[in-house]
């Protein structure tokens, strides 16, 4: 009850954004609508300038930022996703499972242009999710699958009970990033209010909460992973890594950069000893997650699925809209077959540079080195959905880079440019994307140029 006078007595301006915060986030999750462009960004830029408010004027009073957190999550249960209709294919997936059906061996295309309805409201659940969806296989992976399962138990079996289980995880999953990532903080020696850039970011509450997706879940391990390592518990680290790359595969690409870690306070073999430990607890723990849906099919289709989205899908791309226009101008082709190739090379040999070639002997270190990585990444890749940037912004917290925060206000842009692909042409606003990618890519080249200590910190 102190706690609770102190907040009303001393922190009228933090609960009079609050207030405002709870209005702005209701018109989104209850008014908004997806081609409501204006409405949109000030909305947007609005709940931005709310959140550095609450955070600043605040003092960093850790209570009243938990508190503004979790409701500003709460107000959006009982709402229908606006921005995103993934959700649907969740749902599908999960009632698959619950019905006995493999996901990963149909696509829901061929149930219903065959007449034919595996689960509740199969009709609903198809006509939301999508062409694009309904036609091909799921590649969500099996504790993301979990989630979906889970998420369909609530009893009214409705699709907005779906959406609330899934929403529940998805919140829990969060209070978890925010307790491991306090503690990270605190033992990294840095300001531990700094995760609140995670945790009240309106970019993180509306991609995860209220759009429903899981890479709030998968960050909330990859932080648990961390913070284990950090302790020196780095066999556990290894199984609660491979339950992160288990939701989302997004954490594989950073276990090369693990090698320095082992190898610091070791001599050479003891060292690559223990790392080949670490790599094989990874490994094993996620192949027996996958184990219950393996088949000889399901490699097939699974490994057809993610790599569409290497080379046949695109959306607000950086670097690799560049390279098409150039192979356009010399070929007259749009050349994603090659270029979709080539550039998950370069990011793989980038990946090994920052692996090999540079000591992340640290955890600060290593947070940097995945922060570079996942950001080599974007850049070069051919889609980057809005919440694919939700790993940037938790690494980020952890070290002194401040273009993740920024990227994550400026990705609403590309959300205008879902707009233009209603029009009748199917084409993403270019100018909207360049602008983007301008702000963003000019941040970083600032940082990385002008705070080279950063690097090293």
């Amino acid at each position: 009850m102190l706690g609770l006078a102190y907040i009303f007595k001393h922190k009228k301006i933090t609960l009079f954004y609050i207030l405002i915060s709870c209005l702005s986030y209701g018109c989104f999750a209850y008014d908004l609508q997806r081609i409501e462009a204006l409405q949109l960004l000030l909305l947007y830029a609005a709940l931005f300038v709310f959140a550095y408010q609450i955070i600043k004027t605040s003092g960093f009073y850790f209570r009243i930022m938990v508190i503004a957190a979790i409701l500003f999550r709460l107000l959006f249960l009982f709402a229908i996703p606006n921005l995103s209709q993934d959700f649907y294919r969740f749902i599908w997936d999960g009632r698959m499972i619950l019905e006995g059906l493999n996901p990963y061996l149909y696509t829901p295309d061929s149930f219903i242009q065959n007449g034919k309805f595996p689960i509740s409201q199969a009709q609903e659940l198809y006509n939301g999710m999508g062409s694009l969806s309904a036609s091909h296989f799921t590649n969500y992976p099996p504790l993301n699958q979990l989630c979906f399962v889970i998420g369909n138990l609530l009893p009214s079996g409705s699709i907005l009970s779906s959406v609330i289980g899934m929403r529940l995880i998805i919140i829990a999953a969060d209070i978890g990033t925010l307790y491991f990532g306090k503690k990270l903080l605190e033992r990294l020696k840095l300001p531990s209010h700094r995760i609140f850039w995670y945790i009240l970011n309106p970019f993180i509450i509306i991609e995860l909460t209220g759009n429903l997706h899981f890479e709030g879940v998968m960050v909330f391990l990859l932080v648990w992973s961390l913070c284990l390592l950090h302790s020196g518990k780095w066999k556990w680290a290894g199984v609660i890594l491979a339950c992160s790359i288990s939701v989302k595969l997004i954490p594989l690409m950073f276990l090369p950069l693990f090698f320095w870690w082992f190898v610091k306070k070791e001599n050479l073999i003891v060292g690559i000893k223990k790392l080949i430990v670490f790599y094989s607890i990874t490994i094993v723990t996620v192949i027996l997650l996958f184990a219950p849906f393996f088949s000889m099919e399901f490699i097939n289709n699974y490994s057809e699925t993610v790599g569409l989205w290497f080379g046949n899908f695109e959306f607000n791309a950086g670097i690799y809209y560049i390279s098409r226009e150039i192979g356009y101008a010399l070929t007259g082709y749009n050349e994603i077959a090659i270029i979709g190739k080539v550039l998950p090379m370069i990011t793989l040999l980038f990946i090994l540079g920052l692996a090999f070639f540079r000591k992340n002997d640290t955890t600060g270190k290593l947070i940097i080195a995945m922060l570079l990585a996942f950001t080599c990444y974007l850049f070069l890749s051919t889609t980057v959905h809005p919440w694919y940037l939700t790993t940037l912004v938790v690494l980020s917290v952890f070290t002194n880079f401040k273009y993740p925060l920024v990227w994550s206000f400026v990705i609403i842009l590309s959300y205008l440019s879902y707009l233009a692909i209603g029009t009748s042409d199917k084409s993403e606003n270019l100018w909207l994307i360049g602008l983007e990618y301008l702000i963003v890519f000019s941040i970083f080249i600032w940082e990385v140029l002008k705070k080279r200590k950063l690097l090293g910190n």
